[in-house]
């Protein structure tokens, strides 16, 4: 059989037990790509304003009282007393303002910011969120946010039945924020740069610090611990750090990944990653199969007779508890493939793979890490 067609059907065959197979060894990847740069991060902003001209779908003022002191405020601030009034608007919601800083943002950049809604209204449908001010960790405002609600999901009811799909009590506005305040950050003063792994490991660390030794001489990177590398800036780019580490993001080499077997119960899911390996064992798996069928059957009383029609059910139940299956040899899988070939000649389910793989980690055979999200 061609090496391509044999591929094929062994990620055909993977797929049908529930198992994602990667065909192809780890490639070469950009820096940029597994690592961030230390210091170089985004800074979380949050606020409280209101959403206006909803369509009778807003907070009941009654049930709120934060939202009617809130638009009792606002409306004092345009020069409207309301103080001594019963407002009764349902067109008004209290919402939480959400959105992340970029790192080096200038003023007025936008950015999109998220809104949710703090009351009871039904829907921010065609709502429009009133200036907010975003504030972050500090206590101080970063950032303004105003604009025009986009909301993803629908809902429509009816005297007898309604239909929703999505949630339509939180939304986004698009470029709906500006940023006010800059966080202040100085690349140019920096003698040295650190580059932190997304997924942490020393051989990664290590052939990071060979790949940049290799590019800018010997010494230019040292890896610190399995997360962290640090990059020595060279004299020439003092001034010039922003060309520096485009250079650097640029690099590429082969990050190392852990063997694991991820493991979603919910939906039957299973990713076994390539460098997994399992010992020889003896597996025996069945399961317990109950069936009850109901089949009510109506009796009917001879005519001119004092009985009455009644409906007399009866039940019929089956067992099957797969006495029949005989104990399976898993042999020694030192590749991906013949693990799958194993797993998948004993005919079992997603979900009872699962129990399989479970018991495989308890016995010390699988010689994988095994995860469960």
């Amino acid at each position: 059989m061609p090496r391509f067609r044999f591929r094929r059907l062994l990620a055909a065959t993977a797929l049908a037990a529930g198992l994602a197979l990667p065909v192809a060894a780890p490639a070469q990847v950009r820096l940029k790509d597994i690592v961030t740069i230390e210091g170089v991060r985004g800074n979380q902003l949050v606020g409280y304003g209101l959403v206006i001209g909803l369509q009778g779908t807003g907070d009941q003022l009654r049930n709120n009282p934060f939202t009617q002191q809130s638009l009792t405020a606002m409306l004092e601030r345009m020069g409207v007393n309301v103080a001594d009034q019963r407002v009764q608007t349902r067109n008004t919601a209290a919402v939480i303002v959400t959105a992340t800083l970029p790192p080096f943002a200038r003023q007025g950049t936008p950015m999109d910011v998220t809104v949710s809604s703090l009351g009871d209204a039904r829907s921010l449908n065609g709502g429009t969120l009133v200036a907010t001010p975003l504030m972050g960790a500090d206590g101080e405002a970063y950032a303004v946010a105003q604009g025009p609600v986009v909301v993803g999901g629908f809902a429509a009811a009816g005297q007898a039945q309604s239909v929703s799909s999505g949630v339509t009590t939180a939304g986004r506005v698009p470029s709906g924020g500006l940023v006010e305040r800059e966080v202040p950050h100085a690349m140019r003063d920096l003698d040295n740069v650190r580059l932190a792994l997304r997924a942490p490991d020393f051989t990664t660390a290590l052939r990071i610090e060979e790949v940049v030794n290799a590019k800018f001489g010997p010494g230019s990177a040292q890896a610190l611990d399995l997360g962290t590398v640090q990059l020595r800036v060279p004299p020439a780019f003092r001034d010039r750090l922003p060309f520096l580490m485009a250079q650097v993001e640029n690099l590429t080499v082969r990050p190392e990944t852990p063997a694991r077997v991820v493991v979603d119960e919910r939906t039957g899911t299973i990713v076994v990653g390539a460098d997994v390996r399992v010992d020889p064992v003896a597996i025996t798996h069945g399961n317990l199969v109950i069936r009850i069928t109901e089949t009510p059957q109506v009796s009917q009383p001879n005519p001119f007779s004092n009985g009455e029609t009644t409906v007399v059910p009866r039940t019929n139940i089956e067992v099957d508890d797969q006495r029949g299956r005989r104990l399976a040899v898993l042999p020694r899988a030192n590749t991906l493939q013949s693990l799958v070939n194993g797993l998948n000649a004993l005919g079992l389910a997603p979900r009872d793979l699962i129990a399989v793989l479970n018991a495989l980690k308890a016995s010390g055979a699988l010689h994988a890490e095994l995860t469960f999200i």
